[in-house]
């Protein structure tokens, strides 16, 4: 369960990673952000970045296995981005709607699903 539980939380976690990351480039679509100045558009990311912040600390914290969890720290790393690149491309094909998944998109995600499966093989 606290597999679960950390995939769960890792991924709300890059849900507003990516919004406080990269959501601010899509400002101008919104009328009312569109003159938002810089330091207003680092004060909604701080904001956005403190959610990513209260999913992923208990994620990794439950998931952490000298705290009971079932991974080590390279898995939880490993894990992480899996995530995390796996949310950024939903987003940017689905929400932010800037690029299309490409065959060398595809290729690269077959490379980590590789570097998953070398991380977590025990040797």
């Amino acid at each position: 369960m606290k597999s679960l539980y950390t995939v769960l939380l890792l991924t709300i976690s890059n849900l507003f990673m990516t919004f406080a990351w990269y959501g601010h480039l899509q400002f101008k679509k919104i009328t009312w952000l569109h003159g938002l100045g810089l330091v207003g558009v680092i004060l909604i990311s701080w904001g956005l970045a403190f959610f990513e912040y209260v999913f992923q600390v208990p994620a990794n914290r439950i998931g952490f296995e000298e705290n009971g969890g079932p991974f080590n720290l390279f898995q939880l790393k490993v894990i992480q981005e899996v995530i995390s690149l796996s949310v950024f491309t939903l987003c940017a094909v689905y929400v932010f709607k800037t690029d299309k998944l490409g065959w060398n998109h595809l290729v690269g995600f077959g490379l980590l699903i590789a570097a998953v499966y070398v991380i977590f093989k025990k040797w």
